[in-house]
């Protein structure tokens, strides 16, 4: 179990120092964490608020783990190389969508 947590700590330690996407929705994360906390009414909506905030940053580890592991091989243009990239950043694009349904249909409906 320790050796788990200390590769899960070099991961996260590893996307904060190389990807710029990683940092980014992370620092963005932090407040929303806080705001879906203080606004969510009962454990549903916290977790309806919070959890996809996380969710897109386990899948932004995944796709620069995909990233990391093309770049390995090379860079020369790979039309399959290119579509799992692709299709790494499409995962997270859809879960970005997911937060922004998330966050309108519960907040929104209380503005309504």
């Amino acid at each position: 179990m320790l050796k788990a947590l200390r590769w899960s700590w070099q991961g996260l330690r590893a996307a904060w120092l190389h990807e710029s996407s990683f940092r980014l929705e992370v620092v963005l994360a932090v407040p929303m964490v806080l705001v879906g906390s203080w606004l969510g009414h009962g454990a549903v909506e916290k977790i309806l608020l919070v959890g996809p905030l996380l969710l897109v940053m386990a899948v932004e580890l995944l796709n620069s783990a995909i990233e990391a592991l093309i770049a390995r091989y090379g860079d020369e243009w790979n039309e399959l190389a290119g579509r799992a990239k692709d299709m790494g950043s499409a995962a997270v694009f859809l879960l970005l969508l997911n937060v922004l349904l998330c966050w309108g249909l519960i907040l929104g409906a209380r503005l309504l």
